[in-house]
């Protein structure tokens, strides 16, 4: 039986779901420092986006990857991480744990977090209404945007 979390407890009507993304974020090396977290709590805590789910993943030396509970982790000095204990939906399973590990490297910890996009829910919803549906969707990392741009600038220093 899967433990959910306040923020899933009550999704409502599909049609008024925002689009849902996912991130995993890398600490090279390390645990997160939960630095970043006041962050992202704000951004619950002003309705822009709702936690579906949230797991810990590391990835050892010799390469075998085991989920981390986030009490581990508090355990190991961040305590700013209990914010999000008990985040879990069940949305995220072995399997994801497993794609996340290949992505990160040897000795360190990652952060897989699935959220609702609430901010975009009323602009989604009333492209369904419309009878509209998504293709494709994207993110363009920064680094590529300021590659782009840089490229873009030294074409037009050249001619």
């Amino acid at each position: 039986m899967r433990n959910e979390s306040d923020a899933f407890d009550d999704l409502g009507p599909i049609d008024d779901l925002g689009p849902i993304d996912y991130l995993v974020v890398e600490y090279p090396g390390k645990s997160p420092t939960g630095e970043a977290l006041p962050y992202l709590v704000d951004l619950v805590d002003r309705g822009l986006i709702r936690i579906l789910d949230m797991a810990f993943v590391r990835k050892a030396p010799d390469g075998s990857v085991a989920a981390v509970e986030m009490a581990d982790l508090a355990r190991d000095g961040n305590t700013n991480l209990a914010v999000f204990e008990g985040a879990t939906s069940g949305l995220l399973g072995e399997a994801d744990i497993e794609e996340a590990g290949r992505a990160i490297g040897p000795g360190s910890t990652a952060v897989i977090a699935m959220y609702e996009n609430r901010w975009a829910a009323p602009f989604a919803q009333a492209l369904r209404r419309g009878g509209a549906r998504l293709v494709a969707a994207g993110r363009i990392p920064v680094q590529d945007v300021i590659a782009a741009l840089d490229s873009a600038e030294a074409a037009a220093a050249g001619t």
